[in-house]
């Protein structure tokens, strides 16, 4: 409808634009499951930096471990991610069964911070973090009668004052003793608080052990063994949003590492590769069903390169395009004990996928890149036995002189040789992805032939640029993609299906796995072909 203009001027109007351009997405967004000694339990939290993740998931009882914990590998699998280029991180700590875990915090006693005075958990699990503050004050005055009906201090008992923070609220407790009555901290602050609940776990010791060090004191989800965690608690659940499948409901994730499956394998009593094949399973199904990530997948640990190549071909078997497995561990320095500590290398290539697509491209391979952080590898791998674990999917990790550490294979765990490159399958889904998310708009438009133009048009744009990146192979547009959106993509049976078809083919730059010089000799010398 036309604008009616009745002072007289120069007017300017905005008029949409007919071609609606695609923006590519993120390629470089990785989730961890596994375990840490604090932070929220089954629930997917996203991580932007490594600070984010030390502050979310330290040790709230050992705040000077850190994130690390004694026989898991999450910390170091994060801190790899981040320490090679990665960005961005979706991070799950697995827990225990179907309820959720109570935060909690221990009182020390004052004259022993070995032993437990009191024992302070949360009413409510879901409440957030919850603080206290025990401060030690001053006996009240006695009442002028001298009985206020309620058991008075003695001037050298202890009397103290208890204040509760949780999101905002607060509460405050005082006149609190040691002594049973109505005054005791357990007995009072259990019957007027609704955010923490008190035990008495130091009633046996002796009086001068029940005294507890006052301070600050967070409550939180206590640590978890890895003894006590099950294949179940990392493949988690997709209705609950647990474990891997929780990871289901985050479409922005392009990557899935478990490092904290071998915690899990390590105290599975003899049924270990049982374990193994099924997280892997599931981590593989997952990226499959999603369409839309890959699985960063570990060789178990301490195993010769003939003896990996028997695993995959004999126990694993997996055959996918939506996973990699990487060979052998790396070694990094344990920031808990000072010593070489052999770790799952998922978290470390999660980041050289990362670095890759930021300083290449997503269409680069992510091999012939140097792993950052690692001080050694779990065993040197030669170029012969390379020749077998590389035409099987395994990518192998290799140390070379003055050149470092380096990943050095960049292939599927598939059959296919047509999805036989990491970066092909990462090329696919970021286009796909891409074209996805920037033609939205197209849903419930007029199923015509100005809709075909505009996807076409749209669709042709992006491949463009695309080929313009070094993503697509062919010295011109037309040798390196078609787009075809018209009458014969959309006869009129699709039509009345409330379809529109729009086809699409690209050549995919495949990496220079083998380089080859051909040297011969001529009457005056060498030369190369």
């Amino acid at each position: 409808m036309p604008t009616n203009y009745l002072t007289p001027g120069v007017y300017v109007e905005e008029v949409p634009s007919t071609s609606k351009p695609i923006e590519g997405v993120s390629t470089s967004i990785a989730a961890f499951v596994g375990l840490a000694p604090g932070g929220p339990v089954n629930t997917p939290m996203r991580i932007a930096n490594w600070t984010q993740f030390v502050k979310l998931y330290g040790d709230p009882v050992e705040p000077e471990n850190g994130p690390f914990m004694e026989g898991a590998y999450l910390a170091h699998a994060v801190y790899g991610f981040f320490n090679n280029g990665g960005g961005v991180c979706w991070v799950v700590r697995v827990g225990q069964g179907a309820d959720t875990p109570t935060p909690v915090a221990a009182l020390p006693s004052a004259s022993d911070e070995e032993l437990e005075a009191f024992r302070v958990t949360a009413v409510d699990p879901e409440v957030g973090d919850v603080k206290i503050e025990l401060i030690e004050t001053t006996p009240p005055a006695p009442s002028a009668d001298g009985d206020d009906g309620d058991s008075k201090p003695a001037a050298k008992d202890p009397v103290y004052k208890i204040v509760v923070s949780s999101n905002g609220s607060s509460e405050e407790h005082d006149n609190l003793t040691l002594k049973k009555g109505r005054a005791n901290i357990a007995t009072r602050v259990n019957a007027q608080s609704k955010l923490i609940h008190i035990e008495e776990t130091g009633a046996s010791l002796p009086e001068a052990a029940r005294i507890p060090s006052t301070g600050t004191y967070t409550l939180s989800v206590p640590a978890i063994a890895p003894s006590a965690i099950e294949a179940k608690d990392i493949t988690g659940d997709v209705a609950k949003r647990r474990g891997v499948g929780g990871l289901a409901a985050i479409d922005e994730i392009t990557m899935v590492c478990a490092p904290d499956l071998w915690a899990v394998a390590a105290s599975a009593n003899g049924n270990a590769q049982h374990v193994i094949k099924d997280v892997q399973s599931q981590l593989i199904a997952h990226c499959e069903n999603a369409g839309d990530r890959m699985a960063i997948l570990d060789a178990p640990p301490e195993l010769l390169p003939q003896d990996v190549l028997d695993w995959r071909l004999n126990t694993a078997g997996y055959d996918s395009k939506f996973a990699a497995l990487y060979y052998p561990w790396l070694e990094v320095s344990d920031p808990l004990t000072g010593r070489p500590l052999q770790i799952p290398p998922c978290g470390h290539m999660a980041g050289v996928w990362c670095r890759t697509d930021a300083t290449r491209g997503v269409h680069k391979a992510p091999a012939n890149e140097i792993a950052i952080g690692a001080t050694g590898i779990g065993f040197q791998v030669t170029q012969e036995e390379q020749g077998a674990l590389n035409q099987n999917g395994i990518n192998c990790i290799r140390t070379f002189p003055g050149r470092g550490i380096r990943v050095w294979g960049a292939r599927t765990l598939s059959s296919d040789p047509e999805w036989r490159y990491i970066n092909v399958r990462r090329l696919f889904n970021y286009v796909s992805e891409s074209i996805m998310a920037g033609t939205q708009w197209s849903v419930f438009e007029p199923n015509d032939q100005k809709l075909w133009i505009q996807l076409r048009v749209a669709a042709t744009n992006f491949l463009t640029r695309t080929w313009r990146s070094g993503a697509l192979f062919g010295s011109t547009p037309g040798q390196a993609f078609y787009v075809k959106c018209d009458e014969e993509t959309n006869p009129p049976d699709v039509i009345e299906a409330g379809q529109v078809v729009c086809e699409i083919g690209i050549a995919p730059v495949k990496p220079a796995e083998f380089v080859v010089f051909r040297l011969s000799q001529y009457a005056e010398g060498s030369d190369v072909e």
